[in-house]
Formats: C-alpha cells, sequence, structure tokens
C-alpha cells in the first residue's frame, strides 16, 4: 500500500492505493488453491461413478480377477516416497540450498516416473487380456478414474521438469518459491487423491 497526495484548495488530502506489488503468494496460493478445489470435484465425481459403475461387470472379469495387489502396493509406495522427496526439496529450499533442491526434485521426478511406467503396465496388460475401458461398465469407470489420475501425474512431472530448469537457471527466487510451493500442493494432493484410489478401487475390488 502506497500514498500519494493530491493538493486541493483546503488542504494536502492523502490517497491510498494498492499498486499490486505486495504479497503475490497469497494471491497466487489463493488462487492454486481454488484450482485444486475445481480437481477435488472432478475427482469427487469420478469416484461417485466408479461407486455406481464399479460393480457392472457385464459377465466379464471383476477386480478380483484383474488387480495384482502387490504391485500396486509397490505403485502406491512409489508415489508415497516421491511426496516424502518433495517435501524434503521444500525443507531445501527454505534453507537456500538450491543444488539440494535440485537433487530432491530429481528424486521425486524419478518416483513418479516409476509410477506412471508401473501404471502404463497395467493398463498395457489389461488391453492386452480383453479388459479394455470398453469390456464393460465397470473397466470403463476404472480407466478414467485412473487414468485421469496418471494424466495428472504426468503433468505435475512435466511441471516439475520445468521447475528444476527454472530454478537451475534462475536459483531460489521469490517467483521460484512461489511456483514449488503451488507444485508442491498440487503434488501432495495427487498423493492423497491415489491413497482413496487405491482403497475404494483396488483393495475393496480385490477383497470383494
Amino acid at each position: 500500500m502506497t500514498a500519494s497526495t493530491n493538493f486541493t484548495p483546503g488542504g494536502i488530502a492523502p490517497r491510498f492505493y494498492d499498486d499490486g506489488s505486495h504479497h503475490p503468494q497469497q494471491g497466487t496460493l489463493l488462487g492454486f488453491w481454488i484450482y485444486l478445489m475445481s480437481d477435488c470435484l472432478l475427482f469427487a465425481v469420478l469416484f461417485a461413478t466408479y461407486a455406481v459403475l464399479g460393480r457392472s461387470y457385464a459377465a466379464g472379469p471383476s477386480g478380483a480377477d484383474l488387480f495384482d495387489l502387490p504391485v500396486v502396493a509397490t505403485n502406491t509406495a512409489l508415489l508415497l516416497f516421491s511426496s516424502i522427496t518433495y517435501g524434503m526439496a521444500m525443507i531445501a529450499m527454505q534453507a537456500g540450498k538450491k543444488t539440494h533442491v535440485l537433487i530432491w526434485l530429481a528424486i521425486t521426478g524419478l518416483f513418479g516416473l516409476g509410477f506412471l511406467s508401473l501404471e502404463l503396465t497395467e493398463f498395457a496388460h489389461l488391453i492386452h487380456e480383453g479388459s479394455g475401458p470398453q469390456r464393460s461398465a465397470f473397466l470403463s469407470s476404472f480407466f478414467t478414474l485412473v487414468g485421469t489420475h496418471g494424466l495428472h501425474v504426468t503433468f505435475g512431472t512435466v511441471w516439475l521438469v520445468t521447475l528444476m530448469v527454472q530454478v537451475g537457471r534462475g536459483g531460489l527466487t521469490p517467483a521460484n518459491k512461489r511456483r514449488l510451493t503451488c507444485l508442491s500442493m498440487f503434488w501432495h494432493f495427487l498423493d492423497v487423491v491415489w491413497i482413496g484410489v487405491f482403497t475404494f478401487v483396488y483393495l475393496m475390488g480385490t477383497l470383494s
């Protein structure tokens, strides 16, 4: 907030205005929270759709027939570890250690790529076995929910690599710190969503 003055016949009247230069991080984070809330609505709709269609097998295979729980558990562990390593990157950012930030981001990216590799392998195997999304309403809702999450992880990984380049070139500037904070919220959000996917889709599907 800055002040300007106007000279009037009655004297000097101060006029205050906001030039938009104060607290840009608060505005950025608020906007990103609003985006995350819209993403919550998207995944809520997908979870609700799966809840309705998840047992419509059309005389085809069920989750108990298709899901390999140990592989999915490994995939879950990869995403959980990636959330931890991103947290370490944020700690390094607060300490102003640029090199450590880049190292932890690289490790996070590798975990993310490992997660995507296992997920794509699972999709390819299901399609090869004739259990693609067109096989039944159950599989259509499954591929849509899990695939949407995987697409988010893909975008997050691309964003992470982009941030690594920006931090490598520009350092831990206020703008880069804001971007790292936004990606941190996004990455942890995807972790929470995946826990829901693992529990509601895979675990309950295998045990039912």
